[in-house]
């Protein structure tokens, strides 16, 4: 009988925003989604769909599986070094705990950033190559909006990027990462990671031309003539790290000149597309005066950059300050985030009508505090939302309305994913004409089957929204749109 092959798991992941207000500490990843080893839910989360995927592959694979700590927080600010340390720490010392293992699985971001660690992915990968040795099998799966680095590709054997801008395909990725574990720990097939610097950084939405054509290409390039895997890096903006931008990353069976020479094209393919691929983008009054113009509802306004999926507060008031200076009613904000107007609104009670300060308290930028007097229709104890199969916290949370507009107040920042951040309060978002959104893309899939139209409205904040002029401290190399030809100037035939 073969003896099983024993398969660590676990998870450290956030996307920093090294510009935000914010600082990102153990109670965020607690107040988040924190899962010890064990107490991983069966519903997959974006970042760590590799803990169910593992377990319900574990028989297929024949694999032993130990697990360790899971811990995820919403986008933030820097990662103060003491819940850095924590977290690498512990996931260090439950992989001691564990040896020996045959492979290391790893649910990560690839966008976090500590006060001593620009590349805290990188820093990890290394030290669990350092555990571990070169014969065991280290894998993991990254978000796209990442920085990927030497350090990461130069300590893992196998790295599995979502495709999808909005981040549908999280539990696909996780199977793509297990099944190509599983086949390199037989010695079936022998990773080799190819990497391509498009050097740039844009918008990359795939629920649209170019990008979802160039997506459909690679999905069907995968498996075929030894290439396992293709991964598409946007890169994240707002994090100032020296590895910021766009990049294609390959996986070959062992085969670096085919993986070199296919990302390069592929790369070039994806810089090709500079400047294409955003949504057009409205201000915030143009925004709200065509959905108001609009007979037909309900519109839906993405508010892009007051996007706590991006690392801010998700406290701005600028587009509810143009709806109740335009007195609109049947128009639904999701959400503020707001301890205090949520508390008093729970002190108040349901059905209670107060005047409320809510909104605006992390920066002026974003819009000034609203004061209304408002009704509170609904107060929800650790409130939900869902984004495809996974569950997202928001907190204690609370649904109130002045004058025809409404308004979620929630306590854990979380971006809008679903229509049911609204209707689990008993609020029936397609009864509005009005839907207001803080998310950049994430919320497009759950929300287009219910809209008549999709506005996007670019809100300037304090989310640095312009590569071109955020100053970026470690970003050393040349990058699209900061310098217009960072490859030279290239052939036709390029």
């Amino acid at each position: 009988m073969n003896k099983k092959h024993r398969v660590f798991v676990a998870s450290i992941a956030t996307e920093t925003n090294t510009f935000s207000p914010l600082k990102t500490e153990l109670r965020d990843f607690k107040g988040s989604f924190y899962a010890a080893p064990g107490e991983h839910p069966k519903t997959p989360t974006l970042c760590s769909a590799v803990f169910p995927v593992a377990r319900e592959t574990a028989n297929q694979y024949d694999w032993e599986l130990i697990e360790g700590t899971a811990a995820w927080a919403e986008p933030g600010g820097v990662v103060s070094n003491k819940c850095w340390h924590f977290l690498r720490r512990q996931l260090l010392d439950e992989l001691r705990a564990a040896m020996p293992v045959d492979i290391v699985l790893l649910g990560l971001h690839g966008a976090m950033i500590a006060q001593d660690c620009l590349d805290c992915e990188g820093n990890l990968l290394k030290r669990i190559r350092e555990v571990v040795g070169d014969g065991v099998v280290v894998g993991a799966t990254l978000d796209p909006h990442s920085h990927l680095s030497f350090q990461q590709t130069r300590n893992a054997d196998i790295l599995v990027a979502f495709k999808e801008f909005p981040h549908t395909d999280f539990v696909i990725a996780a199977e793509n990462l297990c099944a190509l574990a599983a086949r390199a720990v037989s010695g079936e097939i022998r990773p080799a990671i190819s990497v391509f610097d498009c050097k740039m950084i844009d918008l990359l939405p795939t629920n649209r031309e170019p990008m979802r054509g160039f997506i459909d290409r690679i999905v069907n390039m995968e498996g075929k003539g030894g290439v396992l895997s293709i991964s598409v890096i946007h890169g994240f903006m707002a994090g100032d790290s020296p590895d910021l931008g766009s990049k294609i990353m390959v996986i070959t069976d062992g085969n670096h000149a085919e993986g070199d020479a296919l990302s390069r094209q592929l790369g070039l393919e994806l810089f090709g597309y500079r400047g294409t691929t955003a949504p057009d983008l409205l201000t915030a009054k143009a925004a709200v005066d065509r959905a108001h113009s609009t007979a037909a509802g309900p519109v839906v306004i993405a508010d892009i950059w007051d996007n706590p999926g991006g690392g801010v507060a998700g406290d701005g008031t600028a587009l509810l300050h143009h709806a109740i200076q335009r007195k609109l009613t049947d128009i639904a904000f999701g959400t503020i985030w707001d301890h205090d107007a949520v508390r008093e609104c729970f002190s108040a009670g349901v059905g209670a009508k107060f005047r409320l300060r809510f909104g605006g308290k992390m920066s002026s930028a974003v819009g000034e505090p609203v004061d209304a007097d408002v009704v509170v229709h609904n107060n929800v104890r650790n409130a939900k939302q869902s984004f495809g199969p996974s569950i997202v916290p928001l907190g204690d949370a609370s649904w109130i309305e002045m004058n025809g507009i409404h308004v979620i107040l929630n306590t854990v920042r979380s971006q809008v994913f679903a229509p049911d951040l609204f209707s689990n309060f008993g609020l029936d978002p397609a009864s509005m004409r009005i839907l207001v959104v803080k998310s950049t893309n994430h919320f497009h899939d759950a929300f287009a089957p219910l809209a008549s139209d999709i506005l996007y409205a670019s809100v300037d904040g304090y989310y640095p929204n312009d590569p071109r002029t955020n100053h970026y401290e470690h970003l050393g190399r040349d990058i699209w749109p900061r310098v217009e030809h960072p490859h030279g100037i290239l052939s036709g035939n390029e």
